[in-house]
């Protein structure tokens, strides 16, 4: 019963989320891939909303029923019949009375299976299309049966843009980059190559000394664009990977005809949501860096690198399972496994799919009695209360369906400010 009220419900919502681009006519900006897009979205929303009226989907509203929720400006119901009777009287309203609307919409598209994005290409027709990255094992692929599917399904957005729109591809991603002779669209890149349109160059890390350890406080970069060089401060942001969220939100700016320097300006205000690479102080002056809304082997490989790169006493990696990697699922745990072995003092590993983790680093001699294994997040929380000491670095990394929040949770210095530092939060989530 509840499926098939679900399918009524986005279709209803659907319905009405495409009369409203017609009769209120925003520019749209669509953004998909299959790393990057909600710190991508996040980035191109702080800058463009210092110049224009925008939207973005909240969270990662990305789906068949995210995309009606943000154009609609609604919530997500999640089980309460009540709630999706309002929004869809709500959407009504707004079918029926002009009210207000935003100039810019700004939304994640995603794919979970195919066709998803062709059915939604069919009536989005966006002004600009922002692609990420397609890594060697993407998430979903199992539901695909190849990365090439899953590359081919995420392309036809490009094909969905308006001729007059504007295509802007990740020029450090070979995959992505090829669009450009594909597509027939005006086309502009951005990233580290030395081709990219919006070219970045010099990325650092910006550091301060605490509790023992030497933590990065922001990243600094240089822009070059057209025979110019600015430079570029993020100064609440970690991990390297978004210096390309933060290009590319240049790149839309300036493509819609924003100033550049307000531009690089604007997007010092950039911050990633709980979750992403957040500091967090950790019981007995430790540093939890918290990584723990989603995972994917790309995004997993770039945690690591963090925790890399920040220097304290010790390193404790606490990953957990990467998902709905199909076939792909053995080799990319094994791989984290090898590549983590020679960054982390500590490797704790939740959830089946992760053992495949330690196996990964013991083929590297990662001495075995350095590794420990848990089933659920709230036992590896009970193992770090105890494993947790003054100038340790802890990343806990792993996708949504392992929670790993609850072992951030465990080792936090202020449990008391979880609804506010951690993800899922909300009492959906915590009912599960």
């Amino acid at each position: 019963m509840k499926k098939i009220f679900k399918k009524i419900v986005i279709k209803i919502l659907t319905w009405q989320a495409r009369i409203v681009l017609k009769r209120y006519r925003p520019k749209i900006i669509a953004i998909t891939g299959s790393v990057g897009k909600t710190s991508t979205k996040d980035a191109i929303f702080t800058v463009l909303s210092k110049f224009k009226t925008v939207r973005k989907s909240q969270k990662s509203y990305n789906s068949e029923i995210g995309l009606p929720l943000t154009i609609l400006g609604v919530p997500n119901g999640w089980n309460s019949p009540v709630i999706w009777f309002e929004n869809i009287l709500r959407g009504f309203k707004l079918i029926l009375w002009a009210r207000s609307y935003p100039e810019w919409l700004i939304l994640e598209v995603g794919a979970g299976k195919p066709n998803d994005i062709r059915s939604i290409a069919s009536w989005l027709r966006p002004d600009i299309v922002v692609i990420t990255c397609f890594p060697d094992k993407p998430v979903h692929v199992e539901f695909f049966g190849s990365v090439e599917k899953v590359i081919e399904e995420k392309s036809t957005l490009a094909f969905a843009l308006k001729k007059s729109g504007v295509l802007i591809l990740n020029h450090d991603d070979e995959k992505v980059y090829a669009l450009h002779t594909e597509a027939d669209r005006r086309t502009v890149s951005y990233g580290f190559h030395e081709n990219a349109t919006y070219h970045g160059t010099y990325p650092a890390y910006k550091y301060i000394n605490e509790k023992g350890a030497s933590v990065p406080e922001g990243i600094s970069f240089k822009l070059e664009y057209d025979g110019n060089t600015f430079p570029v401060m993020l100064p609440h942001i970690i991990g390297m990977h978004y210096v390309g969220s933060a290009l590319s939100a240049l790149a839309v700016a300036h493509e819609l005809g924003c100033d550049l320097l307000l531009s690089v300006n604007a997007i010092t205000e950039y911050v990633t949501p709980p979750g992403r690479l957040s500091l967090i102080d950790g019981v007995n002056n430790s540093i939890i860096i918290d990584d723990t809304y989603n995972s994917s082997p790309v995004a997993m490989e770039a945690a690591i690198e963090v925790l890399r790169d920040i220097n304290g006493k010790r390193k404790i990696a606490v990953l957990g399972d990467m998902l709905e990697l199909g076939r792909m699922t053995e080799e990319a745990h094994r791989e984290v496994g090898e590549h983590v072995a020679s960054i982390a003092d500590i490797l704790v590993t939740v959830g089946p799919r992760a053992k495949s983790i330690s196996e990964g680093a013991k083929s590297k001699r990662f001495a075995v009695s350095k590794i420990k294994n848990f089933d659920t997040s709230k036992e590896a929380g009970e193992y770090l209360k105890n494993e947790v000491k003054e100038g340790d670095i802890v990343l806990l990394k792993g996708s949504q369906g392992v929670r790993l929040e609850r072992a951030v949770e465990a080792i936090m210095a202020h449990p008391e400010l979880k609804s506010k530092l951690l993800c899922r939060q909300e009492k959906e989530w915590l009912n599960r």
